[in-house]
């Protein structure tokens, strides 16, 4: 009893760190998600892996893709599709402005971070990105050592 309990995380805080590396933020906005029963629970557990997912506009509304969220170990025949698109609720003024950003050449909508806020409710933060080229990473990996370097060192 008490090991079942220990797995369920109260605040829940996964981060696509691939996604910081790729991509260049633009702006950043936090949605929440139309999930099924057992997915929250997955959630909780921490099983799920947003590495390749992106977003999609389908009619005026935003859908999110290629998220993995793990079927749920103690599920019955209702246990979710794990690679299934969910919606994202947005409101009118935010949807307006993500579809106008998205409609820009080299732009897209990834998930950054999914998260569990204080009522329960599973949010995503995402984001308007552009594509990093190839000497801009390499210029973060540069900023980044210099700046552990800064710190070892005691500045």
């Amino acid at each position: 009893m008490a090991k079942d309990k220990d797995r369920i995380q109260k605040h829940v805080n996964i981060v696509n760190r691939k996604a910081s590396f790729e991509f260049q933020f633009i702006d950043k906005y936090t949605a929440g998600v139309m999930l099924k029963g057992t997915e929250i629970k997955s959630i909780r557990e921490g099983k799920v892996n947003m590495q390749d997912g992106y977003c999609v506009f389908t009619r005026g509304e935003l859908w999110l893709h290629n998220m993995h969220i793990s079927t749920y170990t103690e599920g019955t025949h209702y246990n979710h599709e794990p690679m299934r698109a969910r919606k994202l609720l947005l409101n009118k003024n935010e949807l307006r402005k993500l579809e106008a950003g998205a409609q820009e050449q080299g732009v897209t909508i990834i998930p950054t971070r999914l998260f569990v806020n204080d009522r329960g409710f599973a949010k995503v933060e995402i984001a308007l990105a552009r594509g990093k080229k190839l000497y801009d990473k390499r210029e973060d990996i540069k900023a980044k050592d210099v700046k552990r370097e800064m710190e070892r060192s005691g500045y």
